[in-house]
């Protein structure tokens, strides 16, 4: 028998999605190349939806949840990994498709992990998780298609209390850039502005769709909302700016128009954080490490129970978290 360990295991019944903690086996885990002790995980929009049945994410029950992990190598079939490894997970489907994170022990491919980034313990790579690195690598996107801090204006950060956001901001204040961050939470105000933020912008600024171009106001901007607020916000954008949407916490819809890419040549890329290749994460990963504040990761940070993830779950949902949640996996 397989050594035993503590999960959170998903069922579905009658259509209802009921969550209960359970001890398993490693002879229970799906196939893969290499087994992780789970030390640390985090909480995702995606997270939220999976742990409330929304979506239609999961359709493959029992189910143990979690999109991301990080924790050590216990045993690997693989040459690129030994016992002892410190490794990180995001992606990949895991949590959805694969058992995830919220176990104490996981066996994925070893495709899907990269190396602990130098600079970051587990813990830390947590508290980035898959919001930190979508928010990576959505300021490369920016970078990418010519978007500087030399330039004159502001990057709009959508949602920017939240876990993309709340690192979207910090990096890119830390990289020179005029940050603005919409939010319709007032007591978030000043926590964004310790973050960076030099403008604080009410989301219920960003909804008006009624006109297909506004007065040019972003140089560039990350959406992690969609829908009205999205829309609004392209209508706003400076000749030649550049959007990185990677969210859609407001919607999947778009109710917008075509004349701001055709009039002012503005660009929506998409942020693809799931199935991004293993040389495009090593170097989100190496940025992340070298340009995020330590100091303000923490600041955005808050830790919690395994045993306590699915109130937290529906939190997320609502909009009520701040910052990045940091879940101790041994801990249920």
């Amino acid at each position: 028998m397989g050594d035993a360990f503590r999960a959170l295991v998903l069922d579905q019944n009658d259509k209802k999605v009921t969550a209960e903690f359970r001890n398993l086996t490693t002879d229970d885990l799906p196939d893969g190349d290499v087994l992780v002790r789970v030390k640390w995980s985090t909480l995702n929009y995606k997270d939220g939806m999976i742990l409330n049945g929304l979506g239609r994410l999961v359709r493959t029950y029992p189910h143990v949840p979690g999109v991301d992990f990080s924790g050590e190598v216990v045993s690997s079939s693989d040459a690129r990994y030994k016992p002892g490894d410190e490794v990180v997970l995001t992606g990949w489907r895991v949590g959805e498709a694969h058992w995830g994170g919220y176990g104490q022990m996981a066996r994925v491919k070893a495709d899907w992990l990269v190396p602990l980034p130098e600079g970051l313990d587990g813990p830390q790579a947590m508290s980035i998780g898959t919001a930190g690195f979508t928010s990576m690598l959505a300021v490369m996107a920016l970078e990418e298609q010519g978007i500087s801090p030399k330039q004159d204006g502001e990057v709009l950060v959508t949602g920017a209390a939240g876990g993309v956001g709340s690192v979207a901001v910090s990096i890119l204040s830390a990289l020179g850039y005029r940050v603005a961050a919409s939010t319709g939470r007032a007591e978030t105000h000043a926590y964004l502005r310790e973050l960076g933020a030099t403008t604080i912008i009410d989301r219920n600024e960003l909804t008006d769709t009624s006109k297909p171009l506004l007065a040019e106001r972003w140089i560039g901007a990350i959406d992690s909302v969609g829908s009205t607020t999205l829309a609004h916000v392209l209508s706003e954008m400076k000749y030649h700016g550049v959007v990185a949407a990677c969210g859609l916490a407001g919607g999947a819809d778009l109710p917008g128009t075509v004349i701001p890419f055709l009039l002012r040549g503005v660009r929506l890329i998409g942020i693809d954080s799931v199935m991004c290749p293993y040389a495009t994460r090593i170097r989100a990963w190496k940025r992340l490490a070298k340009e995020l504040p330590i100091n303000q990761l923490n600041a955005a940070t808050t830790k919690v129970a395994l045993r306590d993830v699915v109130p937290w779950g529906e939190k997320i949902l609502k909009g009520q978290i701040k910052g990045r949640l940091l879940i101790d996996v041994q801990d249920c």
